[in-house]
């Protein structure tokens, strides 16, 4: 009996030991990519299911591309919750003439040239000719993105993250009709759309900075108009104001409105008229520059909805000096106007305009910008428009500049950082927000 079962054991160890050796034998003979061989393996053959038609046609979740954009919109939304919210009470100017050779072939607006002064005894005086980007550009300040295009998508992608930081929620466009531009520049609506788009996907809504193009009276304005309305009127990025009647109107600033005189532009902008826009799908809010103290009847003689004073130099114009303000908002209370002041970081022109330097306004480190800030708000206005984000001939830009060396001597921000400017304007932002709520209760 103990024969027998120490043969059974013997037996038992010899198959265990057989059964041992096949399988690692088996083993060595599996292929080292095979998916078997590995975890790893296992993901070298993807759901293999989801590629037969009756799978592809009941499976719910989105293909690779569309997945994409979702992890894309989802990154965005992510990173925009890092912005403050967007104050659609906040616009900027915002200028799309700039050009360079990588996207337009040659520089624009860079190469601004040196204006002589009107008096030719004056002129003799100062230096004349065009600037040489990239080095040399014409503005006072050099932007941190250098020497731009209006037209690369990138450059507007970071103006708009720009304008998210300082929780701006509406920019003005600087804008002329198709095929016109300004005396330096090229024609600009074909970037319009691809601005549009950008905007949107920052949640900062456009509105149109109408300049004084060659001809401009009352019946081409209606054409213009009617233009931009049917052509981007229905974009979700298009600005529109409600009004107190309940109205959803676009709003509309004409630069230099002054040079037509009011009868006509009563033509366009009184209800009486019969030609008039009012009451008609193009029918808008037309904001009015103000320059001198008697354009106040003109403009309200003329029929505009409002009015805004553009200028970054405080004393520059009646409109522009900054003691005005309350009366003006008097003005524009007791006849149903909107008053929206401009203010500005500082201005310096003498890169374009160099016997201009009694314009100048020094930036004090931000102190200037604060305290024209502070006076808007004291003024208690209907919105408040800054000049500008970025026109950097007139170095009124709050965009973000370097320090800069070579032969052509640039100021810059120091001691503080690129984005001082855009850090002030989102304080103030929060503040107005603040003092807009007090005023309605």
């Amino acid at each position: 009996m103990a024969r027998f079962r120490r043969k059974t054991c013997i037996t038992l160890v010899f198959l265990v030991l057989l059964v041992l050796l096949v399988t690692v034998v088996l083993k060595a003979l599996t292929p080292e990519d095979s998916a078997l061989s590995s975890p790893v393996g296992v993901e070298l053959f993807p759901d293999k299911k989801s590629h037969s038609p009756i799978n592809e046609e009941h499976n719910n979740t989105p293909d690779r591309s569309k997945t994409g954009e979702s992890d894309q919109s989802d990154k965005l939304e992510a990173a925009l919750r890092k912005f403050p919210p967007p104050n659609y009470y906040l616009h900027a100017f915002y200028y799309v003439w700039y050009g360079n050779p990588k996207f337009d072939g040659k520089y624009i607006h860079w190469n601004h040239p040196q204006l002589p002064h009107w008096d030719l005894k004056v002129a003799q005086g100062y230096p004349q000719g065009r600037h040489i980007p990239p080095d040399d550009i014409g503005a006072n300040f050099y932007p941190s993105l250098g020497a731009y295009s209006s037209r690369d998508p990138s450059i507007i992608e970071s103006h708009m993250q720009q304008l998210r930081t300082a929780a701006i929620g509406v920019l003005g466009v600087s804008w002329y009709p198709p095929n016109m531009s300004d005396d330096n520049g090229e024609p600009m609506d074909d970037i319009v759309p691809l601005l549009l788009e950008v905007a949107h996907k920052y949640h900062i809504k456009v509105a149109f900075h109408i300049e004084p193009y060659k001809d401009r009276d009352e019946v081409n304005m209606f054409a213009n108009v009617k233009h931009i309305i049917d052509k981007y009127g229905e974009h979700p990025a298009f600005f529109k104001y409600r009004t107190n009647t309940g109205k959803l109107l676009p709003l509309f600033y004409v630069y230099d409105s002054y040079l037509i005189n009011s009868e006509q532009w009563a033509k366009l902008l009184k209800h009486t008229e019969s030609n008039s826009i009012r009451n008609t799908p193009y029918d808008a809010i037309f904001i009015a520059l103000l320059v001198e103290e008697k354009h106040k009847r003109d403009i309200l003689t003329a029929g505009f909805d409002g009015l805004y004073t553009y200028f970054a130099t405080n004393g520059f114009s009646y409109g522009s000096t900054q003691r005005n303000w309350e009366s003006i908002k008097a003005f524009c209370e007791d006849n149903n106007l909107i008053f929206i002041p401009s203010v500005g970081p500082g201005y310096i022109d003498t890169s374009i305009r160099p016997w201009n330097f009694q314009n100048t306004r020094n930036r004090i480190n931000g102190k200037y910008y604060e305290t024209s800030l502070s006076a808007a708000l004291q003024a208690r206005p209907d919105f408040i428009s800054i000049t500008s984000f970025n026109e950097w001939h007139e170095g009124s830009q709050i965009e973000m500049a370097v320090p800069k060396t070579g032969q052509t001597a640039y100021l810059d921000y120091l001691p503080n950082k690129p984005a001082i400017y855009l850090e002030i304007t989102r304080k103030w932002a929060t503040i107005f927000d603040g003092e807009r709520q007090k005023w309605q209760d």
